[in-house]
Protein backbone atom coordinates (compact mmCIF):
# COMPACT_ATOMS: atom_id res chain seq x y z
CA UNK A 1 0.00 0.00 0.00
CA UNK A 2 1.40 2.96 -0.59
CA UNK A 3 1.85 5.72 1.84
CA UNK A 4 2.44 8.95 -0.20
CA UNK A 5 -0.51 11.07 1.44
CA UNK A 6 1.46 10.69 5.06
CA UNK A 7 4.61 12.71 3.85
CA UNK A 8 3.86 16.55 4.26
CA UNK A 9 3.78 19.33 1.35
CA UNK A 10 6.73 21.56 2.19
CA UNK A 11 5.56 25.68 1.53
CA UNK A 12 8.74 27.28 0.82
CA UNK A 13 8.79 30.69 1.79
CA UNK A 14 7.38 34.05 -0.75
CA UNK A 15 4.86 31.00 -1.37
CA UNK A 16 0.66 32.22 -1.21
CA UNK A 17 -1.30 29.16 -0.24
CA UNK A 18 -5.01 29.88 0.64
CA UNK A 19 -7.23 27.24 1.64
CA UNK A 20 -11.62 28.15 1.02
CA UNK A 21 -13.27 24.72 1.94
CA UNK A 22 -12.26 22.10 -0.97
CA UNK A 23 -10.38 24.62 -3.12
CA UNK A 24 -6.97 25.32 -2.62
CA UNK A 25 -4.98 28.38 -4.76
CA UNK A 26 -1.46 28.54 -4.98
CA UNK A 27 0.46 31.86 -5.50
CA UNK A 28 4.19 32.03 -6.16
CA UNK A 29 7.14 33.55 -8.59
CA UNK A 30 6.39 32.07 -12.24
CA UNK A 31 2.19 32.36 -11.69
CA UNK A 32 -0.74 30.86 -10.12
CA UNK A 33 -2.87 27.69 -10.14
CA UNK A 34 -5.69 26.86 -8.35
CA UNK A 35 -7.40 23.34 -7.59
CA UNK A 36 -10.82 21.93 -5.85
CA UNK A 37 -9.60 18.98 -3.46
CA UNK A 38 -11.71 16.20 -3.77
CA UNK A 39 -14.36 16.20 -1.19
CA UNK A 40 -13.33 12.45 0.38
CA UNK A 41 -9.81 14.45 1.75
CA UNK A 42 -9.07 17.05 4.13
CA UNK A 43 -6.56 19.48 3.52
CA UNK A 44 -4.72 21.81 6.27
CA UNK A 45 -2.12 24.41 6.21
CA UNK A 46 0.05 23.97 9.44
CA UNK A 47 3.08 26.66 9.52
CA UNK A 48 5.29 26.01 6.59
CA UNK A 49 3.70 22.68 5.26
CA UNK A 50 0.34 21.39 4.09
CA UNK A 51 -1.29 18.06 5.53
CA UNK A 52 -3.10 16.15 3.47
CA UNK A 53 -5.31 13.21 4.69
CA UNK A 54 -8.38 11.00 4.07
CA UNK A 55 -11.27 11.34 5.89
CA UNK A 56 -12.36 8.04 6.72
CA UNK A 57 -10.09 4.69 6.43
CA UNK A 58 -12.26 3.30 3.29
CA UNK A 59 -9.29 2.13 -0.02
CA UNK A 60 -10.63 4.35 -2.27
CA UNK A 61 -10.17 7.53 0.17
CA UNK A 62 -6.52 6.86 1.34
CA UNK A 63 -6.12 6.48 -2.67
CA UNK A 64 -7.83 9.39 -3.34
CA UNK A 65 -5.45 11.31 -0.53
CA UNK A 66 -2.16 9.93 -2.49
CA UNK A 67 -3.31 11.30 -5.50
CA UNK A 68 -4.52 14.88 -4.25
CA UNK A 69 -1.33 15.22 -2.57
CA UNK A 70 0.93 14.46 -5.44
CA UNK A 71 -1.45 17.21 -7.47
CA UNK A 72 -0.91 19.73 -4.72
CA UNK A 73 3.25 19.31 -4.60
CA UNK A 74 2.96 19.56 -8.64
CA UNK A 75 1.33 23.04 -7.89
CA UNK A 76 3.80 24.35 -5.74
CA UNK A 77 6.51 22.80 -7.89
CA UNK A 78 5.07 24.23 -10.40
CA UNK A 79 4.65 28.06 -9.19
CA UNK A 80 8.21 27.92 -7.81
CA UNK A 81 10.30 26.01 -10.41
CA UNK A 82 8.12 25.74 -13.16
CA UNK A 83 7.93 22.29 -15.48
CA UNK A 84 9.89 21.67 -18.69
CA UNK A 85 9.81 19.08 -21.45
CA UNK A 86 12.01 18.61 -24.31
CA UNK A 87 11.32 17.15 -27.53
CA UNK A 88 13.50 15.98 -30.41
CA UNK A 89 12.92 15.88 -34.14
CA UNK A 90 15.04 13.20 -36.31
CA UNK A 91 14.39 12.46 -39.86
CA UNK A 92 15.94 14.40 -43.23
CA UNK A 93 13.98 18.01 -43.29
CA UNK A 94 12.26 17.66 -40.03
CA UNK A 95 12.35 21.40 -38.41
CA UNK A 96 10.67 23.26 -36.05
CA UNK A 97 10.12 26.99 -35.39
CA UNK A 98 8.60 28.83 -32.86
CA UNK A 99 6.64 32.71 -33.98
CA UNK A 100 4.70 34.18 -31.16
CA UNK A 101 1.85 31.62 -29.44
CA UNK A 102 2.38 29.30 -33.08
CA UNK A 103 4.74 26.30 -33.17
CA UNK A 104 5.55 25.47 -37.12
CA UNK A 105 6.56 21.96 -37.74
CA UNK A 106 7.69 20.68 -41.16
CA UNK A 107 7.55 16.87 -40.79
CA UNK A 108 7.98 15.23 -44.33
CA UNK A 109 4.15 16.47 -44.68
CA UNK A 110 3.60 18.06 -47.80
CA UNK A 111 2.25 20.81 -46.23
CA UNK A 112 3.83 22.40 -42.77
CA UNK A 113 1.92 22.26 -39.34
CA UNK A 114 1.06 24.42 -37.35
CA UNK A 115 -0.03 24.17 -33.94
CA UNK A 116 -1.05 26.86 -31.57
CA UNK A 117 -0.62 26.74 -27.84
CA UNK A 118 -2.18 28.46 -25.05
CA UNK A 119 -1.00 31.79 -23.34
CA UNK A 120 -0.08 29.86 -20.24
CA UNK A 121 2.40 27.61 -21.64
CA UNK A 122 5.58 28.97 -22.92
CA UNK A 123 7.48 26.82 -26.29
CA UNK A 124 10.52 27.35 -27.73
CA UNK A 125 12.83 26.26 -30.37
CA UNK A 126 16.96 26.73 -29.34
CA UNK A 127 17.66 24.52 -32.46
CA UNK A 128 15.80 23.70 -35.49
CA UNK A 129 15.65 19.99 -34.17
CA UNK A 130 14.69 20.92 -30.62
CA UNK A 131 11.28 21.81 -29.48
CA UNK A 132 11.03 22.81 -25.33
CA UNK A 133 7.74 23.47 -23.75
CA UNK A 134 7.82 24.90 -20.33
CA UNK A 135 4.83 26.45 -17.64
CA UNK A 136 3.45 25.77 -14.06
CA UNK A 137 1.22 23.16 -14.92
CA UNK A 138 2.95 19.93 -14.93
CA UNK A 139 -0.78 18.00 -16.66
CA UNK A 140 -0.59 20.99 -19.39
CA UNK A 141 2.60 21.12 -20.37
CA UNK A 142 2.46 16.92 -20.67
CA UNK A 143 -0.41 16.60 -22.54
CA UNK A 144 1.25 19.55 -25.34
CA UNK A 145 4.24 17.50 -25.62
CA UNK A 146 2.07 14.53 -26.22
CA UNK A 147 -0.20 16.47 -28.99
CA UNK A 148 2.98 17.70 -30.34
CA UNK A 149 4.71 14.11 -30.68
CA UNK A 150 1.23 12.39 -32.26
CA UNK A 151 1.61 14.31 -35.27
CA UNK A 152 4.72 11.74 -36.20
CA UNK A 153 5.51 9.46 -33.42
CA UNK A 154 8.59 7.91 -34.20
CA UNK A 155 8.51 5.12 -36.14
CA UNK A 156 10.42 1.88 -35.78
CA UNK A 157 12.19 1.19 -38.93
CA UNK A 158 14.81 4.41 -39.44
CA UNK A 159 14.10 6.13 -36.36
CA UNK A 160 12.09 9.38 -37.48
CA UNK A 161 9.65 11.21 -36.16
CA UNK A 162 8.90 13.58 -33.19
CA UNK A 163 10.19 12.15 -29.65
CA UNK A 164 11.13 13.39 -26.35
CA UNK A 165 14.48 13.96 -25.28
CA UNK A 166 16.60 10.91 -23.79
CA UNK A 167 13.56 8.60 -25.31
CA UNK A 168 14.05 5.12 -26.33
CA UNK A 169 13.23 3.90 -30.11
CA UNK A 170 13.23 0.31 -30.14
CA UNK A 171 14.49 -0.50 -33.91
CA UNK A 172 13.12 -3.29 -36.29
CA UNK A 173 14.63 -5.05 -38.94
CA UNK A 174 14.13 -4.25 -42.57
CA UNK A 175 12.81 -7.07 -45.01
CA UNK A 176 15.39 -9.33 -46.27
CA UNK A 177 15.53 -10.68 -50.03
Amino acid sequence: MSRVANNPVKVPSGLDVKLDGQDVSVKGAKGQMAFAVHEAVSLVHEGDVLLVKARNEDTQSKALAGTMRALVQNMVTGVTQGFEKKLELQGVGYRAQAQGKKLTLQLGFSHPVEYMFPEDVDVQTPSQTEVVVSGVDKQRVGQICAEIRAYRPPEPYKGKGVRYAGEYVRRKEAKKK
